[in-house]
């Protein structure tokens, strides 16, 4: 079943078809919130709330646009909800969180500094940087997604970078590009 017959179903009263939508953008999704809160549990929270607000709103989407960015801008609210009626909580080990997929240009080492020094980051460069550099969207779908201009997501994608650059600088860390 594809996206936009799941959506008719279930606007036309077909609870069940709404599991399409869940299994096939859960994982992705995970991750997005992940990198938001930088916390698992809250992340599942998040998207659980965001899933049920979406099934909820459903009968105002128009089939003609994607679901994903749609559902997206629910999971960030979701997020953004979560983290401000919660204090920050101590990171987890890194076997806990895992925002990053296996890299082959980098050791093991690195890549769990890598993703420590993420989580030190701010949820809003968190997100920036991984929807540019791990989902691969463009300034133009980023601005999109996050509902912002284009000239305010290349600004704080440049800050974010400089941000994480600086951090893992600190820490001698050799594998990231200045890209």
């Amino acid at each position: 079943m594809d996206d936009p017959t799941a959506i008719r179903n279930c606007q036309a009263g077909d609870k069940e078809a709404f599991r399409h939508l869940v299994e096939r953008y859960q994982s992705q999704a995970i991750g997005h919130a992940i990198a938001i809160l930088g916390h698992r549990e809250d992340a599942l929270d998040a998207l659980q709330d965001a899933f049920l607000d979406a099934f909820h709103a459903l009968g105002q989407f128009d089939v003609e646009r994607r679901f994903y960015p749609w559902f997206y801008v629910i999971l960030r609210n979701c997020c953004f909800k979560l983290a401000s009626g919660r204090k920050k909580q101590e990171l987890g080990s890194s076997e806990e969180i895992e925002i990053l997929a296996p890299t082959p240009s980098l050791k093991p080492e690195e890549t769990m500094l890598l993703e420590r020094t993420m989580l030190e980051l701010k949820a809003e460069d968190r997100e920036l940087i991984t929807l540019k550099h791990l989902d691969g969207l463009s300034y133009e779908e980023l601005a999109q997604r996050m509902e912002i201009p284009l000239g305010t997501v290349m600004s704080r994608l440049y800050h974010a970078r400089a941000r994480l650059r600086d951090k893992l600088a600190r820490q001698s860390f050799t594998g990231f590009s200045r890209s």
